[in-house]
């Protein structure tokens, strides 16, 4: 089976592995252009033709995947299948209906739910106990096409963003090539969506992490958690956003309004919220390295009877 694969993040980079060591036919690997990164802004490729590149594969950066030069090099390819994955442009229909068995999408959630941009991150800060990757069949809609195959896994307690990230990287790496066999000897049965049961994951942002205290802490620390490490859940304590890194639970122990910090010490510093007292573990100043409270009151104070922004 010829492939042509495109994808740009971290995230996609187990599935083009996984492809490569199943001995598919990546004939092109397409990702998008190299940016500046990191304090010295040198420019650097995606992590996907990072991995391309030591693979072998002939690597394509164009700035719009739906060109007239970008549409014939892939009629060029004539594949029989693109793979996508994170890629970051959205396919004209010209492209979807160029492949023999299509445009296969692998998506981080278990579809119908959290269609768009953060799956991984709208179903921690939503409490779901559990997500998943399908693999669907790209049609023109927002994650609306058919699917083929899907597995879930399970979000626990001490899961943040990064770690779900890393679990389904590598479980779509798996389910893809578990779908490529079965479309290979014509075992596999597509699914439609449901639109009713379908919710909507939009792109975070830095001001997605600000906290309202008076909110329950159930749907603070999960905030905490699916922003983790980006781009962080926030407060305001004394006009300066604080990033906070890890935070649990625990009962009110003081009638003070939301949003003031009735304790610290240095176990955490404890935050009443609409049901109960947030003790936040770890945090991060601006321009300061991230710390647990232990370590940061070492050097530093906070003071309690504060309300926080």
């Amino acid at each position: 089976m010829k492939i042509v694969f495109m994808g740009t993040p971290s995230f996609a980079v187990p599935s083009l592995e996984a492809l490569s060591k199943n001995g598919y036919n990546i004939s092109m690997v397409i990702t998008q252009k190299d940016k500046p990164r990191g304090r010295g802004k040198k420019l650097l490729p995606t992590p996907v033709k990072e991995k391309a590149l030591e693979l072998g594969l002939e690597v394509y950066q164009p700035d719009s995947i739906n060109s007239i030069e970008s549409i014939n090099k892939l009629r060029d390819i004539s594949p029989d299948c693109i793979i996508v994955v994170a890629y970051g442009q959205i396919l004209k229909e010209e492209i979807l209906n160029l492949p023999k068995f299509g445009c296969l999408n692998i998506h981080a959630s278990l579809l119908p739910k959290y269609r768009g941009a953060a799956p991984i991150n709208w179903a921690i800060i939503n409490g779901e106990k559990e997500t998943g990757i399908t693999i669907m069949k790209m049609d023109e809609g927002l994650d609306t096409g058919d699917m083929l195959k899907s597995e879930l896994i399970p979000i626990r307690a001490d899961d943040d963003s990064k770690s779900i990230h890393d679990k389904l990287s590598q479980l779509g790496g798996r389910l893809i090539v578990e779908t490529l066999k079965d479309i290979e000897k014509g075992n596999i049965t597509s699914i439609s969506q449901s639109d009713e049961l379908s919710t909507y994951a939009p792109k975070i942002s830095k001001e997605t992490g600000k906290i309202d205290w008076n909110k329950n802490g159930d749907n603070i620390v999960n905030l905490v958690r699916g922003l983790k490490p980006w781009p962080s859940a926030y407060m305001v304590y004394k006009g300066e956003k604080v990033k906070i890194h890890r935070a649990r639970v625990v009962e009110k122990f003081t009638q003070d309004d939301n949003g003031i910090i009735v304790k610290v010490s240095d176990d955490g510093i404890y935050v009443n919220c609409s049901d109960s007292c947030v003790v936040i573990e770890e945090l991060q100043f601006p321009g300061k390295k991230k710390l647990s409270v232990h370590e940061y009151l070492r050097g530093n104070d906070l003071d309690s009877d504060v309300r926080l922004g």
